[in-house]
């Protein structure tokens, strides 16, 4: 029996090898933001796509604090081929950060917290050649936020009152760039 699992384990991983990739994304990179993930085929059409994309700036523009991490799983359905043309996604993802959003750049403000969002992405895969593709993609959806307030010019204390969390929901293009993907 153990030799069966092993058998049966074996041949997936190489199956799963030959068509996953591995990705980085060169629009980001430029920014001095990792974003890295592996995409796998998942059915004829399907693939399952995984990405960590992370900021470790302490300031941005001098006093806007732009750290976070976010974690993307999404199932993508492409119409032509898997990795080569038009494709759509869903996804469900999380992220932790610490930042100052564009509608409080004119003040002294910035949220710390965590938050999930839900949405879809649409891309274009350009195959290069049997190892390499090049995935152009944007997406959006829903961010809810759950944070506390803080004040970025050493004031002490909060700018919100609520009790345990701030919350904050809204519609966001939050992902787009230009995936470099290799073959394994």
């Amino acid at each position: 029996m153990k030799k069966l699992f092993a058998l049966i384990v074996l041949l997936l991983s190489i199956q799963l090898q030959s068509q996953t990739f591995i990705k980085f994304n060169g629009a980001t990179a430029l920014l001095a933001i990792p974003n890295i993930g592996i995409e796998t085929s998942i059915g004829e059409k399907t693939t399952f796509s995984a990405d960590v994309m992370a900021s470790f700036w302490e300031s941005f523009n001098g006093n806007h604090p732009m750290k976070f991490i976010t974690v993307t799983p999404e199932v993508r359905y492409h119409f032509k081929e898997k990795y080569n043309g038009f494709y759509v996604g869903a996804h469900i993802g999380a992220d932790k950060y610490e930042l100052q959003k564009w509608n409080y750049w004119d003040t002294n403000q910035y949220e710390d917290g965590f938050g999930y969002r839900i949405g879809a992405t649409v891309g274009y895969n350009l195959k290069l050649n049997d190892k390499f593709v090049l995935d152009f993609f944007v997406g959006g959806g829903w961010h809810q936020g759950f944070y506390h307030g803080y004040y970025n010019d050493g004031t002490p204390g909060r700018y919100e009152k609520a009790p345990n969390y701030n919350k904050s929901g809204e519609w966001l293009p939050y992902r787009g760039g230009v995936m470099i993907s290799y073959k394994l």
